[in-house]
């Protein structure tokens, strides 16, 4: 347990780390000052702040408008936004959002487009370097110079930019910017469709940029590829939950319409330089991937039931995506009215539209689906020729991105980026590959979101999804007709038969990217008979599948999925209530299955007194994390202890890189895959010869179980004393918000708390856990156009620590308590109200 309480809690990922960043304005560096006690909520600079800390009832004039727009606050600080058109709909959505959240938007974007360091100096170049290199802004560009003006998106993306630009032209005038511009004196460019391309593009880094080939071509390397195949396989050895049982249909993969926009032109005509020109040595360097840019934690429940399961026979809905846990937070609640659009739920600040939520008819949340979305190509290099790759036969000279960096107190960096047919040139984990990445194809996601929004049933949700690209997301879906569906939207890369995507592959040519499997075989399901749809992050469906999604690295192994099916297997005619309490249900499944197991290796084992006493609290225990519970820590601590008494002989032995990737590779994190087969092992297989330690006195399950059952016994006492009674879970596991900047004082400090990385309540990273529900939402159809909806996230509207709407909405969800998600046209409750009306 040791091993775990001294590990930092986890990075911060995708867009929340570029905020995270700002912690050096705590501290002070370089020409930045030191804020110190200045970043106390409620004084100092933020009570200057431009970010009022009260909302109250005013008219504004927003030139670009066209008609009247009416936008309406709760007491809680839930937004509404009434439009005569749809263009004054995101125009004011743009607004609303640039001015309870303009540093956070800013920062997004300054992620993605590589621009930290403008604002933060050299703690940003490591993240800006990847970020250029990897190519969200050249994307960006690319796909909204490929949008149709006409579009729906792009009438959005126009609207919401002048919006945000609206609240910037307002500040530009009076001088009262957020507390980081005054005091750096940067200010931040005027808002474009292609910053919010950018933003997406920062959340889809997040979901489905991972290392898992890299990954395993460090096991391969280190445990040889026997073990390798054994301990981490592609099909996971025991029987997943699929929402797709099959028959499978097996069509020929489709071709990918659309270019990776951050590549070499694949059509350019090879040439073989005479003599190779050498690059500057200071233009040229190696770029390393940080640990915060990467999908490192699996995301979300979402669950559907109708008939007899839901009251009154119509449907109900769930979704808690979880994501990490910030001050503010990754979502902005708002609900949106105009002729085309009505529709209440979490918005993503900085792009338009509502992510999860419901319309007049129809509901739906999201998981991510943890399908393939990163290859890695090993690219054919000469010394002879240092700017040049061999592809289909011949030498090609690689492109170049040229990029200069600004770094605020420092020098400008130049950056030079290598670009073959299959992406960047990068050095991840040590490893000199090529990144062919899902998220860098120059599709139009958003305008598939907005048809999302304005669907009205199943066939009209599934068309719209249709053109969702990246990330690949599994919908979950229920209607005001009792009907539930749920599906798998967006592309998931083919390459050619024989050839292991799971590695990274030969850049010759002979396996690069056939296509993406067809949508019409990508997995689904619609009023199953069971009435129950569910997504949990598992592998979607059966081994007999004929396309590769991934491999056990990938997918959630199914303990929420098994909770949440036992759930509906005892109860029928579910309403909210019964909902929320699941969503907040801390059963450890797996504990369910290995606890008989694990007692029965405890008989007449010579326990001293403590260790009985231990194995006792076992004895009764229910099998959930709740944080008064000491079988909870005896539990984890023993289930930690058995992954490193069998897997750290090994490891050691075969000196298997942990430092390399400690996310992936390091037992402190327990592997997925090795869970699942110390599960598989001890249930059906003790006598494997994994058991057996390298050189060692032959064991089976029972002797390793009892071995770790006593080294964990023996770290709680170190830990918590002698009392195993008094070792609740709470004094070891707590949760926390912490606030973008990193600074003391604006997080929400830990607090004792339950659930762990697999129960339904996740709690995902370390034993100080910042990841898990980032929105809970409820929606129970009562009849046609008629919604019962209820929502909750850890934060609050407004970014600024004074404000009232800062973190006000955490108290609620610490106590599983949820408020009405209302549609835009309920006036009740109305703290506030802009009247927005065009004018100079």
């Amino acid at each position: 347990m040791a091993r775990k309480v001294g590990r930092a809690i986890h990075l911060v990922c995708s867009t929340t780390v570029a905020l995270a960043l700002l912690l050096l304005l705590g501290a002070g560096y370089g020409p930045v000052p030191a804020l110190g006690t200045a970043l106390v909520p409620g004084g100092g600079v933020w009570a200057s702040s431009s970010g009022r800390t009260t909302v109250r009832t005013e008219t504004l004039t927003l030139p670009e408008l066209e008609e009247p727009v009416r936008v309406s606050f709760t007491a809680e600080g839930y937004a509404s936004i009434e439009a005569r058109t749809d263009h004054d709909l995101f125009l004011a959505q743009g607004y609303v959002t640039a001015r309870l959240r303009l540093t956070q938007l800013d920062l997004q974007r300054r992620m993605g487009q590589g621009r930290l360091s403008e604002l933060v100096g050299a703690a940003g170049l490591e993240s800006d370097r990847f970020e250029l290199s990897l190519g969200l802004a050249r994307t960006a560009r690319a796909r909204w110079a490929a949008i149709p003006e006409n579009s729906d998106s792009a009438k959005a993306l126009t609207a919401y930019s002048e919006g945000v630009n609206s609240w910037m032209s307002s500040l530009r005038k009076t001088g009262e910017w957020p507390t980081i511009y005054g005091l750096t004196g940067v200010r931040p460019r005027p808002w474009t469709p292609t910053d919010t391309l950018v933003v997406q593009g920062v959340l889809t880094q997040q979901m489905n940029f991972n290392t898992i080939p890299l990954d395993y071509e460090l096991l391969n390397r280190s445990l040889g590829p026997e073990l390798t195949r054994t301990w981490f396989p592609v099909q996971a050895p025991t029987a997943q939950r699929p929402y797709d049982p099959g028959p499978y249909r097996n069509l020929p993969p489709t071709p990918l319409t659309v270019r990776n926009t951050n590549a070499a032109d694949p059509d350019a005509a090879p040439t073989t330089p005479a003599r190779p020109t050498p690059r500057p040595a200071s233009a040229h360097k190696d770029v390393a991937l940080p640990d915060s840019v990467r999908q490192l934690d699996f995301n979300s429940n979402a669950w559907a039931a109708n008939g007899p399961k839901a009251a009154g026979g119509g449907a109900i809905l769930a979704g808690d995506p979880h994501l990490q846990t910030t001050l503010p937070s990754y979502w902005f609640q708002v609900s949106l009215r105009s002729p085309g659009y009505q529709v209440t739920g979490g918005s993503l600040p900085g792009v338009p539209g509502v992510l999860v939520g419901h319309n007049k008819h129809i509901s739906w949340s999201l998981t991510n689906a943890q399908t393939v979305g990163t290859l890695y190509y090993r690219e054919k290099l000469s010394p002879d020729r240092p700017d040049s790759y061999y592809w289909r036969g011949a030498w090609r000279p690689m492109e170049k991105a040229h990029y200069t960096i600004p770094v605020r107190g420092g020098s400008t960096e130049d950056l030079t980026v290598d670009l073959t047919v299959h992406g960047p040139m990068m050095t991840v984990l040590d490893q000199k590959v090529s990144v062919n990445w899902m998220g860098n194809y120059a599709h139009n996601d958003l305008n598939a979101l907005l048809a999302a929004n304005r669907a009205s049933d199943w066939t009209s949700f599934r068309t719209a999804l249709r053109g969702w690209k990246a990330p690949a997301l599994n919908f979950v879906y229920a209607d005001d007709r009792g009907h539930i569906g749920t599906l798998l939207a967006g592309d998931v890369p083919q390459t050619p038969k024989g050839s292991r995507p799971w590695l990274p592959l030969p850049g010759t040519g002979t396996a690069d990217v056939v296509g993406t499997i067809p949508q019409e075989a990508l997995p689904e399901a619609y009023d199953p008979p069971g009435h129950l749809v569910a997504s949990t992050n598992q592998r979607p469906t059966g081994p007999d599948y004929p396309y590769f999604l991934g491999t056990t690295m990938n997918f959630d192994p199914g303990y929420r999925q098994a909770v949440i099916e036992r759930f509906h297997s005892e109860r029928r005619g579910l309403r909210t209530e019964d909902y929320t309490a699941l969503q907040n249900d801390v059963s450890d499944d797996l504990a369910v299955r290995l606890l008989p197991a694990l007692l029965t290796a405890l008989d007449g084992s010579g326990l001293t007194a403590r260790q009985r006493a231990a194995r006792d609290l076992l004895t009764t225990w229910d099998h959930t994390m709740g944080a008064d519970s000491a079988a909870a820590s005896v539990w984890w601590t023993f289930l930690d202890s058995y992954v490193h008494e069998v897997f750290q002989p090994w490891w050691d032995r075969k000196k298997v890189p942990a430092d390399k990737d400690r996310w992936i590779l390091d037992l402190d994190r327990s592997p997925i895959p090795l869970r699942e087969a110390l599960e598989h092992w001890t249930l059906d297989d003790p006598d494997n010869a994994a058991f057996t330690p390298p050189d060692g006195a032959r064991r089976n399950a029972p002797q390793a179980m009892r071995t770790a059952f006593r080294t964990a016994v023996a770290e709680l006492t170190d830990e918590l004393g002698d009392r195993p009674a008094a070792w609740t879970w709470g004094k070891l596991h707590t949760r926390e918000i912490p606030s973008i900047t990193g600074a003391p004082g604006l997080g929400y400090e830990p607090y004792a708390d339950g659930g762990n990385p697999w129960t339904v309540d996740a709690a995902g990273g370390e034993l100080n856990s910042s990841f898990g529900p980032s929105f809970r939402l409820v929606v129970r159809w009562t009849g046609p156009g008629s919604a019962a909806a209820a929502a909750i996230y850890p934060g609050g509207q407004n970014e600024t620590p004074g404000s009232a709407w800062y973190d006000n909405l955490v108290a609620l969800w610490r106590k599983d308590e949820y408020l009405p998600l209302r549609p835009p046209n309920d006036a009740a409750d109305t703290a506030a109200t802009w009247s927005l009306r065009a004018g100079d």
